[in-house]
């Protein structure tokens, strides 16, 4: 089969496409004939060995797509030719990947090949900041810092699925439609944000931040809280990582709260984001969570999908098209 592979850390630019081995079928586990891939910022980092997790080169990145089940095991709780949409850590971005069975879930006829695959670590991610993290509540309001990115555009949509208010920050102008996109209800500029929320929220503040960028607006996200909000640490996009003052945290009643998925499940219960899945099931079915703006790449061109994140210059998800998908109507624009 094809494959992306990573065979030196010399960055995204480096990765190539090659013949690789198809996956043999292990238990626990089904094979995916996989027609659309995620493309996110961890695929970046470990293109360098920058990220916590280090795979032996060489490996085929990639950690989430949606496919077709090409073979499961004798018991298993999906059939061949079932439409999934799967998390497998790695190895997405090739024509077959081996994933396992709870972190593979069903997609609905209605979904698209290329939504189901820029959904499981974005919006699953969301989810869990929002919903357990957060604590979020109807009619609370929330600021999504990044609103153009891949988490930033799943955080924006699913707030405002779970009835949130959603004051969404772009680093530049030409990122407000994304975010609009999405479904803000306001969308400010990253330099003077602070003052627009107070505008916006008559000085009161907002009740949440997801913060997946970290960097010099982080001081100023504390200030835009209100009593008792919640600032989420999701990531670092921007490369630095800030540092809290708790006096802050004392004097105003506001929390920081880590937003680590991965970290939460991977360990202790590798049934949560199934669990997770079967919440957004709902939501999707609905059309409450339609496909977002985005890039998409053919396979051949995989490096310059992981460049696009690099460089900043991603709006919405990016994604790798391995197989077409005939019946996709999501009118989602390619690269």
């Amino acid at each position: 089969m094809r494959a992306a592979r990573v065979t030196s850390l010399d960055g995204p630019r480096a990765v190539t496409v090659a013949e690789t081995p198809v996956p043999a079928l292990r238990p626990g586990h089904v094979l995916v004939d996989v027609h659309e891939a995620g493309v996110s910022f961890p695929d970046v980092l470990m293109t360098r060995g920058q990220y916590q997790v280090r795979p032996e080169l060489p490996y085929v990145p990639g950690a989430e797509c949606a496919g077709v089940v090409r073979e499961a095991a004798e018991g298993s709780a999906f059939a061949v030719g079932d439409r999934v949409a799967a998390f497998p850590t790695a190895g997405a971005l090739a024509e077959t990947v081996l994933a396992p069975e709870t972190l593979t879930f069903p997609l609905p006829d209605a979904v698209s090949f290329r939504h189901g695959a820029t959904l499981p670590m974005n919006h699953l991610t969301a989810h869990f900041a929002l919903t357990r993290r957060a604590r979020l509540a109807p009619g609370e309001t929330v600021l999504v810092h990044g609103a153009a990115g891949g988490v930033g555009t799943a955080a924006v949509q699913l707030a405002r699925a779970l009835d949130a208010r959603v004051v969404a920050v772009v680093s530049t102008a030409d990122k407000v439609a994304t975010a609009e996109a999405a479904g803000a209800h306001h969308v400010v500029l990253a330099e003077g944000f602070r003052s627009a929320v107070d505008d916006l929220t008559g000085g009161r503040g907002v009740d949440v931040v997801v913060d997946p960028v970290g960097g010099d607006r982080f001081t100023d996200s504390l200030r835009c809280l209100a009593p008792e909000g919640r600032l989420l640490v999701v990531g670092f996009t921007a490369g630095e990582i800030p540092q809290v003052r708790v006096n802050r945290l004392l004097l105003t009643n506001v929390s920081v709260v880590g937003v680590g998925w991965g970290a939460f499940w991977m360990p202790a219960d590798p049934t949560y984001p199934r669990r997770q899945w079967d919440e957004l099931l709902p939501l999707l079915e609905a059309g409450a969570l339609p496909a977002l703006p985005g890039t998409r790449h053919p396979l051949d061109d995989v490096a310059e999908a992981l460049a696009e994140l690099d460089e900043r210059r991603a709006r919405g998800k990016v994604t790798v098209t391995v197989r077409p998908d005939p019946g996709a109507t999501d009118g989602v624009g390619t690269a």
